[in-house]
């Protein structure tokens, strides 16, 4: 199956050649999708670059920073739209070791319609992470599962495979949010249209060079999806219970 491995990219100068050189040398079929918003260091420079040394990678240039979720959405559009029947989410900042993209590639050809790299099942870590930070992560995990009663360990992971297919069929493109929320509205969405999700562990790295995006506007985001996502499904059932009635 044709894959692709959609990276949003800001300012990433420090990341993006050992990046593009460990996922080629692991998955050197895969196309790398580089989704840059306006980075002002040469971040989608040096990706073009490396594009014409390496092959298979292009760039997705962007006028502008304006969330994950709108470079995630545009990204996997264009990676349908050329052909790719498995697509990848990957972050730039080499938390998510390339030697995985086989596992994640291949749980989708093998009938998953989302595969996760999990940091919250048996086998799974983080490494270098403060204690508030992988307590906050986990809890908003189980915060996540428990109101929307989703059966994940990780739906905040960043490091996933989707078939192309399940992508389409849960209207991916209708997904609001931009931070971090964005990856648990994925989730909700795809197990909602009845996708089949696999998980299996990983170690996450956290960044050493570069700047972290992540704030307390995208966690509050985060925190309040889960719960508008919880109200807007709790009024359609008892939309459908009335009809049905």
């Amino acid at each position: 199956m044709r894959a692709t491995v959609v990276v949003p990219t800001y300012n990433e100068i420090d990341n993006i050649d050992r990046l593009c050189r460990e996922v080629r040398a692991v998955v050197p079929d895969a196309q790398i999708l580089v989704v840059d918003d306006g980075s002002p260091d040469g971040t989608a420079d040096r990706a073009e670059a490396l594009g014409a040394e390496l092959g298979h990678i292009t760039v997705l240039r962007r006028s502008e920073k304006n969330g994950l979720g709108a470079a995630y959405r545009a990204g996997l559009r264009r990676a349908i739209d050329d052909g790719a029947e498995v697509c990848v989410q990957m972050d730039a900042d080499l938390s998510h070791d390339p030697k995985v993209l086989p596992a994640l590639i291949g749980n989708v050809e093998n009938g998953a319609d989302l595969a996760i790299g999990s940091r919250y099942v048996p086998g799974g870590r983080t490494v270098n992470w403060p204690r508030r930070r992988r307590s906050l992560s986990r809890w908003g995990n189980r915060y996540a599962a428990g109101v929307l009663g989703l059966a994940i360990n990780d739906a905040t992971a960043g490091y996933r495979a989707y078939s192309s297919a399940a992508l389409e069929s849960m209207e991916f493109e209708k997904v609001q949010a931009q931070g971090y929320g964005f990856q648990i509205e994925m989730t909700y969405r795809l197990v909602s249209s009845g996708g089949k999700v696999v998980e299996f562990p990983i170690s996450f790295q956290d960044r050493t060079e570069g700047v972290s995006k992540m704030s307390g506007s995208i966690i509050s985001e985060a925190l309040v999806l889960v719960m508008q996502l919880w109200v807007n499904d709790f009024w359609g059932r008892r939309r459908r219970r009335a009809e049905g009635g």
